[in-house]
């Protein structure tokens, strides 16, 4: 039977200043239907957390070259930047988030203009709802967060766990039912979340710790909340702590021109993936903070 670990927790952490955006990054593994052991990266994080994933790797007993499939859940810059420590591997992701992310709209932040670029750098599989990527292990199309967001379902010995990404990006959304954060369609978005709760047993979502639903509608983790900060002390001039519970819900500007811009970008999108030239090499480990 399939298993999940994580290899770097998400946390559902803001600031006044910017986001630090630490996403999920989850190990699956499990046989293919020949019998071969196969290892799945579920989304990547972005730069600053590179050396921390090199080191949950190891700790693993794994290489990046040990990875065979890097599944992406949508192309946001946090999800994705170090999907090129994965250069053998296959890279799985949604066609609309493919194509998307070569002419993302003006307003969409979460989508810099290079993301398109940087996905081309991988072999690419484009993978539909309910297609299966090993035995047990499912993708599910979650719409609506970003034009082609999917989840990866997984049939763990604890039942049907549900990695979301950021169709479900905290547990308190799975009681407020609305996505806090929407570049493509509100109301796709809240069916999305809909969806991940009618299948999921367990819920892994993309910048919280894992949860189950209790029966009461309460949240009920199932990791403990671990978190160290550096350069500040509890007693810092100026630091201050605001009420996380929830977040207002934002939704980008133009979103109502988000499906006639991709179908008129049509043509267009299909020229740029045909000329990506592909510059990513060999992964290179051990060149984070104090390796020289």
């Amino acid at each position: 039977m399939p298993t999940i670990d994580i290899l770097l927790p998400g946390f559902a952490i803001d600031t006044d200043q910017g986001y630090p955006a630490f996403c999920g990054v989850f190990l699956v593994r499990g046989p293919d239907a020949a019998g071969r052991p196969r290892t799945l990266l579920v989304d990547a994080a972005h730069v600053g957390r590179r050396p921390f994933l090199w080191d949950a790797l190891a700790a693993h007993g794994l290489t990046a070259d040990d990875i065979d499939t890097v599944v992406l859940t949508h192309a946001h810059w946090d999800h994705v930047q170090n999907i090129d420590l994965f250069p053998h591997a296959t890279l799985v992701l949604h066609p609309d988030e493919r194509r998307y992310a070569h002419t993302p709209h003006a307003n969409d932040w979460a989508t810099p203009a290079w993301t398109g670029l940087l996905l081309e750098q991988l072999p690419v599989r484009e993978v539909a709802d309910g297609e299966e990527l090993i035995p047990g292990v499912s993708v599910i199309a979650l719409p609506g967060h970003s034009p082609g967001s999917i989840g990866v379902v997984v049939q763990t010995e604890a039942g049907r766990a549900t990695i979301t990404g950021d169709a479900l990006h905290f547990a308190y959304v799975a009681r407020t039912r609305r996505n806090p954060l929407v570049f493509w369609d509100s109301d796709a978005a809240a069916r999305s979340i809909d969806r991940v709760l009618a299948v999921s047993d367990l819920i892994y979502p993309g910048h919280d710790r894992p949860f189950r639903l209790a029966a009461d509608g309460g949240i009920d983790y199932l990791e403990s909340f671990a978190l160290t900060l550096t350069g500040l002390r509890p007693d810092t001039e100026g630091l201050a702590f605001a009420d996380g519970s929830a977040r207002p819900l934002w939704v980008m500007p133009g979103v109502e021109e988000q499906r006639a811009l991709y179908a008129k970008n049509a043509d267009d999108i299909e020229r740029r993936i045909s000329r990506v030239p592909r510059v990513v090499g060999p992964a290179r480990q051990g060149a984070g903070p104090g390796s020289g």
